[in-house]
């Protein structure tokens, strides 16, 4: 498998696409020029090529193992994980107080993308490193931050994040991990964790979890869970790895994918911790770092895409059956379309982070609104193309596709968990109906006005596609204000086809823009998006305003296939 980091892909996206260069405006970004984030994208683009992708089959082929309650990583993720640490890259959107290079989110997540596209396995580390970082940032006392932060930034140390039990997924509320005060003002946490990504290894000094738990006197659900940090080695009085706290590695889980990641069931036994934030504050401290794993998510999906979408490139330029395959019309629908949806969830999710960024350094509410307003949709759509991309791949190549020598398969296997990572999809989707219209509609309308001006703009140079946006931004529009009068449950059947509608109008936005900016091969993608992905939104529509009686005319038994006769 070969990979090449699509620096000028995002590059374009940054210049022309989203608002970067309102950041340089700012005083917080004055440094973030356009010049700036080319030489940045350029040199994370040779590492992402040149180091990362090399890893990226050996870590599917040998895994990282347990031995003696001890973590062996993949062959060369030591290295690799060095050369991202060394390079600063953990610690590019950091506070410069702990160390970190303070540059926007935005650049953050196209490296975040790239390196996933390299070697997503390896990039899980770093990805959940920089969301522990933003966590303790804005919760942790000015003690752990001086202790942690520095350590964390360097790579030096990684972290984690512990939520999942094994009677308490999704509903995080339902968790059983014990927190008890002890008189040197710790904690004695005990309980167990599943599914925590890269819980142990041997290419940081120090791994830290931040760990959900309860206090003694919590309150039931999420009211009552509180968050400490959790150290493998518990520092000594120099900040250094120190003595082992009392937790281990109980087993791997053996996945479909990201064999180089280790995924482990962690059992805490009574080990000390430190309070991070208040006592029951753990939710709004864990969603600090959660909120950046689900965009780095998006990312990771897209980023995998894209390699996924360059392999069968190469395949299909490659093959001849009658020719190249590449010139048969129904393998050119799928690459073009795959190409027109990768560049669509590369450019929302560049829109989300570009707007966090512009909520930091200007404090503006309807920035925060928007960054919230989309930050589900990235997470969503940028898995989901992740997922179809990369299914797509594996057709290309035919029967080869599913013969694992050809390492297409293995895209597949290793996106597969991001619409799961980080709430699942429909999770995002009842999020953005429930939480993120909660407001009256005013973020998605805001950017329904957008999408509508937007296409007026386009009107003199493409006034085919110009109305075929607006059209498409009206008829959002009316679903949402649908939406709006129903109850949530009814919103939440249709919430899954309501975010990915959004998620094409706004492609659909995004491609018109790129095509008004850029050449004919803009122009040529934006005609691919418009008349094979863009219509699709009016069925995404259909189903999201269908409301819920329909499902639940079908009883349990019926789904079972248990219907007589």
């Amino acid at each position: 498998m070969s990979y090449k980091a699509p620096v000028a892909q995002i590059d374009f996206i940054l210049n022309h696409v989203v608002p970067f260069a309102d950041l340089s405006r700012t005083g917080r970004f004055a440094e973030a020029t356009a010049d700036t984030a080319s030489a940045i994208l350029a040199e994370a683009g040779k590492l992402a090529t040149n180091v990362l992708a090399p890893l990226n089959r050996r870590g599917d082929e040998h895994p990282a193992v347990l031995e003696n309650g001890r973590v062996r990583s993949s062959p060369g993720y030591a290295e690799g994980f060095r050369a991202i640490a060394e390079g600063g890259w953990i610690g590019l959107a950091a506070d410069p107080e702990h160390g970190g290079m303070g540059l926007p989110q935005a650049l953050n997540m196209a490296v975040a993308e790239m390196m996933s596209g390299a070697c997503l396995a390896l990039q899980l580390n770093p990805l959940l490193t920089q969301g522990q970082i933003e966590a303790l940032e804005h919760h942790a006392g000015d003690d752990l931050k001086a202790l942690y932060l520095p350590k964390l930034i360097s790579g030096e140390w990684s972290g984690t994040m512990n939520l999942t039990e094994p009677g308490a997924g999704s509903d995080v509320g339902a968790l059983a991990t014990k927190a008890e005060p002890q008189d040197d003002g710790t904690y004695r946490i005990t309980g167990q964790k599943i599914f925590i990504t890269w819980g142990d290894s041997d290419v940081t000094e120090n791994v830290c979890h931040l760990v959900l738990a309860r206090l003694p006197d919590a309150p039931r659900g999420t009211k009552g869970i509180s968050l400490f940090m959790v150290p493998k080695f518990i520092p000594d009085d120099r900040g250094e790895p120190g003595v082992a706290n009392s937790l281990k590695v109980v087993s791997l889980e053996e996945k479909l994918g990201i064999h180089g990641s280790p995924t482990c069931v962690m059992s805490f036994e009574g080990a000390t911790g430190w309070l991070v934030g208040g006592p029951h504050k753990g939710m709004a401290a864990m969603f600090t770092m959660m909120n950046v794993a689900r965009l780095g998510v998006g990312m990771q999906g897209v980023g995998v895409a894209e390699a996924a979408l360059q392999q069968a490139v190469a395949y299909a330029a490659d093959r001849n059956q009658m020719g190249p395959i590449i010139g048969h019309p129904d393998v050119r629908r799928m690459l073009a379309t795959a190409r027109a949806e990768v560049f669509a969830a590369r450019a929302i999710a560049l829109a989300c982070a570009t707007a966090i960024d512009l909520e930091r350094a200007t404090g503006d509410a309807v920035h925060a609104a928007r960054a919230a307003f989309l930050t589900p949709i990235a997470k969503a759509y940028g898995t989901d193309v992740g997922c179809r991309v990369a299914d797509m791949g594996v057709q290309i190549h035919g029967g080869m596709g599913y013969v694992e020598e050809t390492g297409a398969a293995q895209y597949l296997r290793d996106v597969r968990i991001t619409p799961i990572y980080e709430g699942t999809n429909g999770i995002q989707a009842m999020d953005l109906v429930g939480r993120k219209l909660s407001d009256g509609g005013d973020a998605a309308l805001r950017l329904l006005d957008e999408i509508a001006d937007g296409a007026k703009l386009a009107q003199a140079g493409h006034p085919q596609w110009a109305n075929q946006l607006w059209q498409a931004s009206e008829t959002l529009r009316e679903a949402t204000h649908a939406l709006l009068e129903r109850d949530l449950p009814v919103r939440f059947a249709g919430a899954v086809p309501y975010l990915t509608a959004f998620a094409r109008v706004l492609g659909g936005l995004y491609h018109l823009r790129a095509a008004q900016a850029g050449g004919e091969s803009h122009a040529a993608l934006a005609r691919v998006f418009m008349a094979r992905v863009l219509p699709r939104h009016a069925s995404d529509l259909a189903e999201a305003v269908a409301g819920l009686d329909d499902l639940t005319g079908v009883s349990d038994a019926a789904l079972a296939g248990d219907v007589a006769a």
